[in-house]
């Protein structure tokens, strides 16, 4: 599987941005899209993921309410919308697949694109 994520860019707090990442590959469909983002000098976080065969969803606390994940099965895309960013929020943003639900691990990983949430 190969991930191509984008939409990333700059934007003030308070603001929207809409982030897609592209599948394509011979072991699509998988079983879950999920994002994951990585601020400076922090450790990578889990933000939220989607299970490809029904579109339940879900997210991190800390984007619960403000982010949301969609999936469009004829593109092959997931989209993250972000409303209501904070700074804490800037980030770059990773998407990845998880090919089963057996394995607790995900296995295809995108390029990642960057977030800044200015003040």
């Amino acid at each position: 599987v190969q991930l191509q994520a984008s939409g990333g860019g700059l934007v003030q707090a308070g603001g929207s941005l809409r982030l897609a990442c592209a599948a394509s590959g011979r072991t699509f469909p998988v079983y879950n899209m999920g994002w994951f983002r990585q601020a400076p000098g922090k450790e990578r976080e889990f933000v939220g993921a989607i299970r490809w065969s029904d579109g339940s969803s879900s997210y991190t606390n800390s984007v619960q309410g403000r982010f949301t994940i969609s999936k469009d099965n004829a593109k092959n895309t997931v989209h993250l919308l972000m409303n209501s960013l904070k700074p804490e929020d800037t980030a770059v943003y990773y998407c990845a697949a998880r090919v089963t639900p057996l394995v607790s691990k995900y296995d295809y990983w995108g390029q990642g694109t960057l977030v800044t949430v200015s003040s």
